[in-house]
């Protein structure tokens, strides 16, 4: 963020929530906009969407809003699932409070396992072993995705079911993965950087929520793990991988 700062970028451009808190800390005044963040006012980067405030705005992710509906597709795929276990920003309020709200619903019990630094990985698998998880959900950090050969050999070793909250998770391994799509919040955040290269301040334009939503399912995981995934969900999946 100094060296951005230091070449007088006229506006930065985050990729995630940790990078977009990042820049908020580097500089009140350069405009930033967020490619996409998980959950913009849970974690403080805007006020609300409607009126971001300050030099920051974009895309939303909505992974709080969508925690329910993984959850849903999961027990679908598992009906007798009753241990769910959250990894990574686990400081998240609002995306745990409405994973905990639906598995209440679903009588699933939930454990937190923080991992957010990349030197207390290992001791945050062990946790999650500890936990004897049925499915591990991950709430993405950066250290997330950069471990995330690593997490989905530990799931698969473990016969655990892996959810993840952002696309590609499945594709590397995972059972399924069901967020809103990255790709299409990255070409909206660019018509936020031409209105502001056109004299807009951040403050008066709203910050977005997401309209395209996608469902990736890994077949090859799911016979690995002994699972027959219905019809039912495979019909609403935007991808199958064989």
């Amino acid at each position: 963020m100094r060296e951005l700062l230091d070449a007088q970028a006229e506006v930065i451009v985050t990729f995630g929530t940790t990078a977009a808190q990042a820049a908020k800390a580097a500089t009140t005044t350069t405009p930033i906009v967020m490619a996409f963040a998980g959950d913009p006012v849970g974690t403080r980067l805007v006020s609300s969407l409607a009126k971001p405030g300050g030099n920051i705005t974009g895309m939303s992710l909505a992974t709080s809003e969508l925690s329910g509906k993984r959850l849903d597709l999961l027990k679908e795929a598992i009906p007798k699932l009753t241990r769910l276990t959250s990894l990574g920003d686990v400081a998240r309020q609002v995306e745990v409070e409405e994973t905990e709200r639906a598995a209440r619903v679903l009588s699933v019990s939930v454990a937190l396992v923080e991992l957010t630094r990349a030197e207390g990985f290992d001791r945050a698998l062990g946790e999650v072993s500890r936990t004897r998880p049925q499915a591990l959900f991950i709430i993405n950090t950066a250290v997330t995705l950069a471990y995330r050969p690593r997490i989905v050999d530990f799931a698969l070793k473990n016969r655990v079911s892996l959810v993840g909250t952002q696309s590609g998770w499945a594709k590397a391994g995972a059972l399924m993965d069901y967020s809103s799509s990255a790709t299409d919040a990255t070409r909206r955040a660019a018509v936020f950087v031409d209105k502001i290269l056109k004299g807009a301040k951040p403050a008066d334009l709203p910050g977005e929520q997401p309209t395209k939503f996608e469902l990736a399912v890994n077949l090859k995981t799911a016979k690995a793990l002994g699972l027959t995934v219905p019809q039912s969900l495979l019909v609403r999946a935007d991808e199958i991988i064989q």
